[in-house]
């Protein structure tokens, strides 16, 4: 699961007692995002030498796939907050020489990414976990360019789940609801369309995808 805040897989083994954190990709990551990346791009419209980041990119499913799309004169940003990501996906930069991808430690309030950076912007799998939401929001409309897109798969609220720490009571639970995505985001960005049912085959289940555009 790519979490912004922290992706951690928990699987419970006795009551009170969890796994260790994750700590690498999984065999689920790396086929979902092989999956999806297709039909991304055509929403996308993403091409060889273009700019995209990844938002909470966790350990880099995405952001691997991001790097062979756009190719050497291209450039992909990863961000996430989490030591354990940050960390990983600067391993796989290295080991893999990923020499169009940049690693950004970003914020809880902000991205961090370069002001007018990204062709496109893709935060999968993590707005549910945003604790200020409108600062976020705002900083990835500063790092689009002009017509740039974003792109926000995430899931309805879970039932008889509760709100993470830290997120808006609005969410209803675990999950957010494409409303809410819709009326947050369009408040900086354009509103170009909702896909209630995104890659079914992928996880976690029931995934929507909400685009924007920046004008």
């Amino acid at each position: 699961m790519r979490l912004f805040l922290i992706a951690v897989a928990f699987v419970v083994l006795l009551p009170g007692v969890a796994a260790p954190q994750q700590t690498a990709l999984t065999e689920g990551q790396l086929k979902a995002a092989a999956l999806e990346m297709p039909e991304l791009l055509k929403l996308f419209e993403l091409k060889p030498g273009m700019s995209v980041a990844d938002i909470g990119a966790g350990f880099g499913a995405w952001t691997m796939q991001f790097s062979k799309v756009v190719g050497p004169t291209g450039r992909v940003y990863a961000t996430d907050i989490g030591a354990p990501q940050l960390a990983a996906l600067r391993d796989s930069v290295k080991r893999e020489a990923l020499t169009n991808v940049t690693v950004i430690e970003g914020a809880a309030d902000a991205t961090n990414l370069p002001a007018g950076c990204c062709d496109a912007i893709l935060i999968r799998d993590a707005y549910h976990h945003l604790t200020q939401p409108a600062a976020i929001v705002k900083s990835l409309a500063a790092a689009l360019k002009p017509g740039g897109r974003l792109a926000v798969i995430d899931f309805p609220p879970r039932p008889k789940t509760d709100v993470p720490s830290g997120v808006p009571a609005d969410r209803l639970g675990h999950g957010v609801p494409p409303e809410v995505v819709q009326r947050e985001v369009g408040a900086a960005l354009t509103f170009v369309r909702t896909i209630p049912a995104w890659a079914p085959a992928s996880e976690p289940a029931s995934l929507f995808l909400v685009l924007f555009r920046k004008p």
